[in-house]
């Protein structure tokens, strides 16, 4: 029966498809087959679609997802989604069609069905533009654009050529004329686009024009419009008619010529008065009302009134799309009070080993609430030996002052002395060249030389302290390192810049500095999986201090919220409280790097 009904549909032979797939419904329901009274119920959506009549349409399309979905046919379950979607989409009801078209996407994306997954992507496009999602819509466009590239869609319907006249009416609406134009005249250039789609050829070169008109760009514009004009007439397409008398009053206005700007806003009226178009009736009226000042009252009051009238409809048909979708939702209630009665045999057989796994739950989060704490004072002890080692650092740098204070005595009661001594008794023997002259020059040759010996001997004890003050935080990294090298799985590789000044860096910034260094490399430890680390510390041209870590684990994404642990958040707040600058860069699949600057001899980061 499936083929009949098929085959009646492509012949367009709508009155048998409706009478074989309402007799389908009917042996379906008979027969309690869930999958064939969901086909059934999409056909008939099918049939009031074509006929117009989109409230019966949406009811069908309604009960048909409900079921599909019910029996996981998820094939047809998007294919109803997006029927429904569209049919929501031209009753304006547009945050209804965004949902079901966006679920019905997410769907098809994973199948190779690329005709339904364009039309998915357009009609989204559709949608954001009504809703004046804008930047969403192009992008909607431009993905319908790539899959109809890429899949090689393109057919007499010239999908290319729509998708490009789709994108220039978006930048229509956003007054960007010059982009406008340039879509439509990429729509323009498709090969044999007037010949098989003449109706689509039309709203291009219409489109085209108007938005000339709109850049006041006059040049071919009226030509534009009268060959539009031609074929929609041609085609008896009277809505695409009224759009273009619309179009062309506004011209005539423009250039002055009110008498041709009333003949088409008049016209306009006229047709949209035969066809029984309301909504193209207020446009046609506001039209009118700015081309003729005379009648501009009279079509405002009847603006006014279709406005009235429309809203009144389009809010009857939002609430009989509600009480379609509140008589849905009622069937999938009472099928979900049978289905909870089944539950409840399940839940009393399932009960105790529910319970017992609560049990031991409990009972392994209060373990690990535990080994939490533990590792809570654990980090506290090292913190407290972590200050400990500071605070003998500055015992050490004090002791150094002191013993510059020494060392500088030393030099001025000593060593200077003894040099003043020399130089007198030789200014003294300057004048004498005699045997014991000489003796006592090389004894006092002798003392200068006792003399550099002591100098030399200050000068290295010097070098000695100021190197081991300097190595003294880089040797607390390195035991760090060092550490955490024998617990991590990854090769970790550490590069400390020579220029850099630690006697300068205050206290806060290196345990603050320790603390981001061993909470990194437990982060990446436990969750990246890398193979390698590299760390590395460094001055900029700023003079500020630069810290960087670096692993080729499996990264993440770092617009996701949950992927930000307490550990994340713990070096963010650590740079925070030393006036420093972090910058978070992480990719799935590539790795993660962590770049901070620090100031080092001021409260602020230069720049």
């Amino acid at each position: 029966m499936d083929l009949v009904i098929d085959n009646y549909f492509f012949l367009n032979q709508w009155d048998k498809y409706n009478k074989i797939s309402r007799e389908l419904l009917e042996i379906s329901k008979s027969a309690n087959d869930t999958n064939y009274i969901a086909k059934a119920m999409r056909y008939q959506g099918n049939y009031y679609y074509k006929k117009e009549v989109l409230d019966s349409s949406f009811y069908f399309y309604n009960k048909s997802e409900f079921f599909f979905k019910n029996i996981k046919d998820y094939n047809n379950y998007s294919i109803v989604l997006l029927k429904k979607g569209i049919v929501q989409l031209e009753l304006n009801d547009f945050f209804g069609a965004d949902i079901s078209l966006t679920k019905a996407y997410n769907i098809l994306k994973k199948t190779d069905d690329n005709q339904r997954i364009y039309a998915a992507l357009n009609s989204l496009g559709t949608v954001s533009s009504e809703l004046k999602e804008y930047d969403r819509a192009i992008l909607y466009y431009k993905d319908a654009l790539e899959i109809v590239t890429n899949a090689k869609l393109e057919t007499s319907e010239h999908q290319t050529a729509n998708c490009y006249n789709n994108i220039g009416l978006v930048y229509l609406d956003l007054k960007n004329y010059e982009k406008a134009i340039f879509y439509f005249k990429k729509a323009i250039s498709e090969k044999r686009l007037k010949e098989e789609s003449p109706l689509l050829y039309s709203s291009v070169i219409d489109n085209l024009a108007y938005s000339k008109l709109k850049k006041n760009d006059y040049k071919n514009i009226e030509k534009l419009f009268f060959e539009s004009l031609k074929i929609r007439d041609s085609l008896n397409y009277s809505s695409y008619k009224i759009l273009t008398y619309i179009h062309l009053s506004e011209y005539f206005y423009k250039i002055n010529d009110i008498i041709k700007a009333k003949k088409y806003s008049f016209n306009a009226i006229e047709t949209a008065k035969i066809s029984k178009l309301p909504y193209y009736s207020i446009a046609a009226l506001k039209q009118a009302s700015i081309v003729d000042k005379e009648n501009s009252s009279k079509y405002s009051e009847d603006y006014v009134r279709i406005t009235d009238s429309l809203q009144i409809v389009e809010r009857n048909s939002k609430d009989r799309l509600a009480r379609i979708q509140l008589e849905t939702d009622e069937l999938k209630k009472q099928n979900l009070v049978l289905e909870e009665r089944n539950r409840d045999v399940l839940n009393f057989l399932f009960g105790t080993i529910l319970f017992v796994g609560f049990l031991y739950y409990m009972r392994v989060q209060r373990s690990k609430e535990r080994e939490l704490a533990l590792k809570q004072a654990h980090q506290k002890a090292n913190e407290e030996i972590y200050r400990l080692i500071i605070s003998h650092q500055n015992q050490l740098e004090e002791g150094r002052d002191l013993e510059k204070k020494r060392l500088s005595k030393e030099l001025h009661d000593g060593v200077l002395g003894r040099l003043f001594g020399l130089r007198l008794n030789l200014d003294g023997l300057n004048s004498f060249d005699d045997a014991d002259a000489k003796q006592q020059r090389l004894e006092y040759l002798n003392e200068l030389q006792i003399i550099e010996q002591d100098l030399r001997e200050i000068s290295h004890e010097l070098s000695r302290e100021n190197l081991v003050l300097i190595n003294n935080f880089v040797a607390i990294l390195n035991r760090l390192v060092e550490e955490q090298a024998k617990v991590n799985t990854a090769k970790i590789k550490m590069i400390i810049a020579d220029d850099i000044q630690w006697d300068k860096v205050s206290n806060i910034i290196k345990i603050n500095l320790y603390r981001i260094l061993q909470e990194a490399l437990q982060n990446i430890n436990k969750h990246a999986q890398a193979k390698n680390i590299s760390i590395h510390f460094r001055i900029d041209k700023k003079e500020n201090l630069l810290f960087d870590i670096e692993d080729d684990g499996i990264g993440y994404d770092t617009t996701d919220k949950k992927k930000k642990g307490i550990g994340t958040k713990n070096i963010v707040e650590r740079t925070q409280q030393c006036n420093g600058f972090i910058d978070i860069k992480s990719e799935v699949g590539v790795g993660s790097k962590i770049i901070i600057t620090f100031p080092v001899d001021s409260k602020t980061i230069k720049i």
